[in-house]
C-alpha cells in the first residue's frame, strides 16, 4: 500500500479515445495552453503534467484503435 493516490491505477479504464485527428488537435491545444505557464510555479507545472499525461494516453489509445489493436 502506498501513502499517496496514483494518477492511474491498474484497474482504471480509460474512456474510448476520439479519432486520431481529434486527439492530435487536442494535444496541440494543450501544448499551446501549457507553454505559457510559469515553470517556477509548482501548481502550474502539476496541472501541465497531468494535462499532458492525459493527452499522451489519449493519443496512444487513438493510435492503437486506428491500428485495430486492443488493450
Amino acid at each position: 500500500m502506498t501513502s499517496y493516490d496514483p494518477l492511474h491505477g491498474p484497474d482504471d479504464v480509460s474512456p474510448a479515445p476520439e479519432s486520431l485527428g481529434v486527439e492530435i488537435a487536442t494535444a496541440r491545444r494543450i501544448i499551446d495552453e501549457t507553454a505559457v505557464l510559469n515553470i517556477h510555479d509548482h501548481m502550474d507545472m502539476l496541472k501541465a503534467a497531468v494535462a499532458l499525461n492525459c493527452r499522451v494516453r489519449g493519443l496512444l489509445a487513438a493510435l492503437d484503435a486506428e491500428r485495430g489493436e486492443g488493450k
